[in-house]
C-alpha cells in the first residue's frame, strides 16, 4: 500500500471492542484481508500493494495488532461479527473476502452467515477447524515463553529467530515504556484457537461463493485434510505453492500473490 493515500480507522462493536483497519483507495469489489494468530494486518501490506487499483481492507482481527488486545469475547460469533461490520461499514457491493490461517476460518464463517457481503473467497493454510487441547496449551505456553520485553529488535530477532515468521514477528512489535511487546495477548491467543478447534463443517459445506483454497507443500495441514476440505466444498479450486510454508504469504509471497490475482480479477470463476 502507498502510505501517502491509505487510511487508518476503526469502529467498536456492541462489546466494547475496538477494530483498526487500514483502507487503501480503488475500485471495487473490495478485497478484504484477514491475518493469522498472532499476526497482524501489517503481513499483508505487500499483497495489498499487489493488487493497486482496488480497495483494499487489512483488519486487525480483536485481539491482534491496533485492535483491543484482550477482547472479553474471543468467540468465533465475535471474530465473524467485527469482519460483518467492517464490510458494511467500508464496502458497497460484495467484497472478495481472503484469509490466512486463523483468518481464513473467521472469512470462512462469514462467508457462510452472510454470503451476501462476499463475491468470492480466498483461504490461504485453511481448515474447517480442529487441533487438540493439548496443541492449543502448547501454542500459548509457547508465546508466554517469549523473554518479553525485548530490550530492541535486534535483541527479539535473535531470540525469536531468522524465518520470515520470526521476522514478522520482530517487525510487528510495539514500543512500550520497558521495550518492545508483542501486540497480542498470549492467554487470548490460546482462547482463540481453542475456539478455532470446534469443527465447522456445517458452515463450510453452506459456503456459496466460489472459493479459492490455497495449500502450501509445507504447510500444517496432511493430504488427507486437504482433500477432504476442498471435496466437501460446494465450489471450490485449489491452488498448491511449493517450497512455501503455513505462512505463504510470507515466504512463497510471488506463488501466493499470483494465485490470489488471478482469482480476484478474473471476470468470471
Amino acid at each position: 500500500m502507498d502510505p501517502t493515500t491509505e487510511t487508518t480507522r476503526q469502529l467498536t462493536t456492541d462489546d466494547g471492542t475496538t477494530i483498526a483497519y487500514t483502507v487503501s483507495p480503488g475500485a471495487e469489489p473490495a478485497v478484504v484481508v484477514l491475518h493469522g494468530l498472532a499476526g497482524s494486518s501489517r503481513e499483508f501490506a505487500p499483497t495489498a500493494r499487489a493488487l493497486a487499483g482496488r480497495r483494499v481492507v487489512l483488519v486487525d482481527q480483536r485481539g491482534h495488532g491496533a485492535s483491543t488486545t484482550r477482547p472479553a469475547d474471543t468467540s468465533r460469533e465475535a471474530f465473524t461479527a467485527d469482519v460483518v461490520a467492517v464490510l458494511e461499514a467500508e464496502t458497497s457491493e460484495p467484497a472478495d473476502l481472503v484469509g490466512q490461517s486463523m483468518g481464513a476460518h473467521t472469512a470462512m464463517l462469514v462467508a457462510a452467515a452472510r454470503p451476501d457481503l462476499v463475491r468470492r473467497l480466498v483461504l490461504l493454510e485453511g481448515d474447517q477447524g480442529g487441533g487438540s487441547p493439548e496443541e492449543h496449551a502448547a501454542l500459548g505456553d509457547f508465546f508466554r515463553s517469549w523473554a518479553v520485553p525485548f530490550a530492541d529488535r535486534a535483541t527479539a530477532a535473535s531470540s525469536l529467530g531468522d524465518g520470515p515468521l520470526a521476522r514478522a514477528w520482530a517487525d510487528d512489535l510495539e514500543e512500550a515504556p520497558d521495550g518492545l511487546r508483542p501486540r497480542f495477548d498470549a492467554d487470548v491467543v490460546q482462547a482463540t484457537i481453542e475456539a478455532v478447534g470446534t469443527p465447522r463443517w456445517a458452515e463450510w459445506e453452506s459456503v456459496t461463493a466460489p472459493v479459492l483454497v490455497v495449500y502450501a507443500d509445507g504447510g500444517m495441514f496432511t493430504a488427507e485434510q486437504q482433500d477432504e476440505f476442498v471435496r466437501r466444498g460446494r465450489d471450490v479450486r485449489r491452488v498448491d505453492l511449493h517450497d512455501a510454508s503455513h505462512d505463504a504469504h510470507l515466504d512463497a509471497t510471488d506463488q501466493w500473490i499470483d494465485a490470489l490475482r488471478a482469482f480476484v480479477e478474473a471476470d468470471e470463476v
